[in-house]
């Protein structure tokens, strides 16, 4: 099993001389596995552009591109680089893409395929060439790819959209993604002096939260490779960002190590995070004493694991 970073960012694409070793572009994940290879798109951010030339320049001289692309959500940052990804323009090119949708919202087809319209673009999805299927996902449903050898399993996450969690689990290795999300906050919290505090109440919230909090720890548990969200520090986290969606990479840690994860790559990096910031944050967390038996890194553009 093959992982290569082609973004890593969040919220919006920010090329330019601060972020240049991390990369601007916002998240796309390859991965390859098996023998002959099956290709897996993990989101479509600005990255797939890039990813898009490399596979015209390499794949597609030995045959037809096939590729299944799995989104996290719709929000645009991890839609946008669809229009831009190069294959769909190609005769013979087959792809499937799945994700999920809202309740009552436009199809995922809509919703992804109608980027390409003439308000916002000047080809039209109807005159792609490639041969795009969309499948729509459902929460917690384990997901038939058509391969005897990969068993994917989806997880809800917390963000302001219905968004997933993916793992993957081949001949033995397991490949977790967990980002656009946050920890699970008790919603009936409230101090004593509150004129509506009700103990019962707020037990009650703490546990339900800490109850879905730990099924997340267990979606992940003994991964090879977790993919985290740790877009702030935990008090960016509580300044200003809870119910943005997204983990203070303090916590993201925590949960790792608590879920007896072998490699965790924090992603999402917040488009303020200059390479500077993401050093000195790397040098903070990543090379710590107490983290032994895991390894932590800030993912990288470019960047390649292979399991």
């Amino acid at each position: 099993m093959k992982i290569r970073f082609w973004g890593v960012r969040g919220s919006i694409p920010c090329p330019g001389p601060k972020t240049m070793k991390y990369g601007g572009n916002t998240m796309c994940i390859e991965m390859r596995m098996g023998d002959p290879e099956k290709l897996l798109i993990v989101d479509a951010g600005s990255g797939i552009r890039e990813l898009g030339n490399y596979l015209m320049a390499n794949d597609f001289p030995k045959g037809p591109i096939k590729a299944d692309i799995m989104l996290t959500h719709t929000h645009w940052d991890h839609i946008m680089g669809f229009p831009f990804f190069t294959p769909v323009f190609i005769p013979g090119t087959n792809l499937r893409v799945y994700g999920p949708v809202n309740f009552k919202t436009d199809s995922l087809e809509k919703i992804v395929g109608g980027q390409l319209e003439y308000d916002y673009f000047p080809i039209r999805q109807v005159e792609l060439s490639a041969d795009i299927e969309y499948i729509e996902l459902q929460v917690g449903k384990k997901v038939d790819l058509g391969y005897d050898d990969i068993r994917l399993t989806t997880k809800l996450l917390n963000h302001p959209i219905l968004c997933l969690g993916y793992r993957f689990d081949y001949k033995g290795k397991v490949v977790c993604t967990a980002y656009d999300t946050e920890p699970y906050q008790n919603l009936f919290y409230l101090t004593s002096d509150d004129p509506s505090y009700d103990e019962s109440k707020v037990q009650e919230g703490k546990e339900y939260a800490d109850e879905l909090n730990q099924q997340l720890i267990d979606f992940f548990s003994g991964a090879d490779l977790l993919i985290h969200d740790g877009q702030y520090t935990t008090k960016e986290y509580y300044d200003s960002k809870i119910g943005w969606g997204h983990t203070p990479m303090e916590y993201a840690i925590n949960a790792a190590q608590k879920a007896g994860v072998k490699n965790l790559a924090l992603v999402h990096h917040d488009p303020l995070s200059s390479d500077e910031m993401l050093n000195v944050l790397s040098d903070k967390y990543c090379n710590s004493p107490d983290l032994s038996g895991i390894n932590i890194f800030f993912a990288r553009e470019g960047m390649e694991i292979d399991l």
